[in-house]
């Protein structure tokens, strides 16, 4: 990113790019409110409340996403920190007996009141702002070793350590991910990077072993027959829900998992039953979706005027994406069974929140690019 653009010049380019990751949100979005209300049948009249809470926290999810398009970069650079900082004290609190919530086994909420939020969702919106920021501001030492290697690792490392303490190894991964990529891409030094890379694969690899839980998850995977009626009994209604549906689905409400056969099939699984009700078209809809929004944003980050904004776009949309890509390959049996939402459409206030917020972020450079540019020089 070594161009120079002179003072008072204009990126002003086509409104295609940030009004298509707008309409694509809010259609996954409305579709996954019509899923969440066939999925939750099964516990009629429990659809109503089901459908009624996700509407609220649609709600609020649009206010995030509004208020994350229209604060200026300039100001989220300068609360990055706050972010980051607010994630891991956060993520700390959550530990803490008597405040941090448990359910089934984790403890990965905070509650105020009837709400719960929870923590490592919010932990996204910290890490990809911190991290684009730390490497705009240290990017002419990206290739050292403390600078451009240390304290990124170390910004990382924080997040996911804590986060796999709750314990939630799909969130720990997918963080890692994103920040790892985010590190390649703003220009960290692959001959420090890659043997990390490989070190924290090995380490996660050996933390999976040694987790009943985790372990008895990949063996199912491994065989699912031989476990149909233990670890590998979510996956096998999964399947079995894709393969009644079809081409065209069997229609809306109408699918067998409305009888209680899938668990968690307004949440997790919500891929499952939009394949059964709805079909391959649609599933394969979904799909290209979330592909064509990869599509359009990696081709236009290419035309970022700075490094921050370069990094906050990949990072925002990789969170999305490969959160994306992770429940759908779970729920076609391509992956091991990890509790992990799909992005608009899954039941869940905290990750509907942050990944409108996300997409915020995303229409924020993109629509800024629509706007003169005051400095004379391109950042690098």
């Amino acid at each position: 990113m070594n161009s120079s653009i002179s003072h008072g010049s204009s990126l002003r380019g086509s409104s295609f790019p940030w009004i298509f990751v707008v309409a694509v949100a809010f259609a996954l979005t409305l579709l996954g409110l019509v899923m969440l209300f066939s999925a939750a049948q099964s516990t009629f009249p429990g659809a109503y409340k089901t459908l009624a809470k996700q509407a609220v926290w649609m709600v609020i999810a649009v206010f995030s996403f509004l208020l994350a398009w229209r604060t200026p970069l300039d100001v989220l650079r300068r609360f990055s920190w706050f972010f980051y900082a607010a994630s891991i004290l956060g993520l700390i609190l959550i530990l803490v007996p008597g405040i941090g919530i448990k359910v089934n086994g984790a403890q990965r909420w905070l509650g105020f009141g009837p709400v719960r939020l929870q923590v490592s969702e919010f932990a996204k919106v910290g890490l990809v702002l911190s991290m684009a920021h730390y490497m705009a501001m240290h990017q002419r030492e990206t290739k050292t070793f403390l600078k451009g290697y240390v304290v990124p690792c170390i910004m990382l490392g924080g997040i996911c350590g804590l986060v796999i303490l709750q314990p939630d190894f799909g969130t720990c991964f997918l963080l890692g991910a994103v920040g790892a990529i985010m590190l390649f891409q703003g220009g960290a030094n692959l001959l420090y990077l890659l043997p990390t890379v490989a070190l924290g694969t090995t380490v996660f690899s050996i933390l999976v072993y040694l987790d009943p839980v985790r372990l008895r998850r990949v063996t199912a995977f491994l065989d699912v027959e031989a476990n149909l009626n233990d670890g590998a009994y979510q996956l096998w209604q999964g399947i079995l829900a894709f393969g009644a549906g079809g081409v065209t689905g069997v229609g809306l409400g109408r699918g067998r998992q409305q009888l209680l056969f899938l668990p968690e099939a307004h949440t997790d699984f919500i891929f499952a039953v939009i394949g059964e009700e709805l079909g391959l078209v649609c599933t394969v809809g979904v799909v290209l979706l979330f592909l064509l929004i990869f599509l359009v944003v990696s081709w236009h980050a290419r035309k970022a005027p700075r490094l921050f904004d370069f990094l906050l776009l990949q990072g925002s949309l990789l969170a999305i994406t490969l959160q994306a890509l992770i429940n759908v390959g779970v729920v076609t049996g391509c992956l091991p069974t990890k509790g992990m939402s799909l992005p608009f459409i899954s039941y869940g206030g905290s990750n509907l929140v942050v990944t409108f917020i996300l997409i915020g972020f995303i229409v924020n450079v993109l629509h800024s690019w629509n706007r003169p540019v005051l400095s004379a020089v391109r950042e690098q």
